[in-house]
């Protein structure tokens, strides 16, 4: 952009403007100022020394602190160079009571605690108690120690553990029922020990005449056909008459299975163990009766 300005008459001078846009287009912008991307560091940005800080560690309370300058140099828990480690956990509280007075507070707890059990170890031992290994003062802050490090390995590994919301959801499905009832079907050993039953019955009555019947599996479809239309619903072991003999009722349960087979008949049954029921099958009525007409 470029202004002309007149210094003396009939004399122009041109005068450029300076140009905000930055020399690197195509570079990318580090930070934004009230909208406007910056892709260089201003000369006169001032830093305040507490703006920036930066954490490595995260503690959960006194004892895991401990527990972490022990186990980070490999020191024995239960042989502590109290004197190191003292020095180290009081840099590390003197880092937060400059920030968080409240969170410092149970630090500065554990702190005394650590100073006393070092003075106590300076301190002459009695004679008597030279041999007695309770007289560690040491003895109490390693319990409780190991007693933390078990408590947060077990939460570790039960963190590890997959959770529902976190690693995995249930999920739900809606099923549509219908509220046509639904008949089970009938079981072929159940059929069978049907039939059986029908057969022992039979046999109660049979005669030892032996003599040759001629028996048509078309006229008995037939006559179970003009039963089920009168009767509707009949149990299954009514369709049979013992007192005809053993051939006469197995021709009438091939008839049956027959007519089973065209679907011309439904055998039904209410529940498991129920009693078994035979039926015409809707929408056969017509067909079932030119069936009875053709015979």
């Amino acid at each position: 952009m470029m202004d002309s300005a007149q210094t003396e008459p009939g004399t122009a001078v041109l005068v450029t403007a300076r140009d905000s846009t930055p020399n690197l287009i195509d570079g990318i912008a580090f930070a934004k100022l009230y909208g406007e991307p910056l892709f260089q560091m201003p000369n006169d940005l001032y830093i305040p020394p507490d703006a920036l800080e930066v954490f490595l560690e995260a503690f959960e309370g006194p004892l895991d602190l401990l527990l972490y300058l022990i186990r980070k140099q490999n020191f024995n828990i239960l042989d502590i160079p109290l004197a190191q480690v003292t020095a180290q956990y009081l840099q590390y509280v003197d880092q937060i009571r400059e920030r968080n007075l409240e969170l410092a507070a149970e630090y500065l707890l554990m702190a005394a605690m650590l100073i006393e059990i070092k003075s106590r170890m300076l301190l002459p031992q009695r004679k008597s108690n030279q041999s007695d290994d309770g007289n560690d003062p040491r003895a109490e802050l390693v319990r409780r120690l190991l007693e933390y490090e078990q408590i947060k390995l077990a939460a570790q590994e039960i963190d590890a553990l997959p959770q529902l919301g976190r690693d995995y959801v249930t999920s739900h499905v809606m099923v549509a029922q219908s509220l046509a009832p639904r008949w089970p079907d009938v079981n072929v050993i159940d059929l069978q020990a049907a039939l059986l039953g029908v057969i022992r019955r039979a046999t109660l009555t049979a005669r030892h005449t032996i003599t040759r019947q001629a028996l048509s599996v078309r006229e008995h479809m037939s006559g179970i056909l003009r039963r089920l239309q009168s009767a509707g619903f009949v149990e299954f072991a009514d369709l049979f008459e013992p007192t005809q003999g053993v051939p006469v009722i197995i021709v009438n349960f091939i008839a049956m299975l027959e007519l089973a087979k065209d679907n011309l008949i439904e055998i039904t049954q209410a529940e498991a163990l129920a009693p078994i029921y035979v039926r015409l099958a809707y929408g056969n009525i017509v067909v079932s009766t030119d069936i009875c007409d053709e015979v």
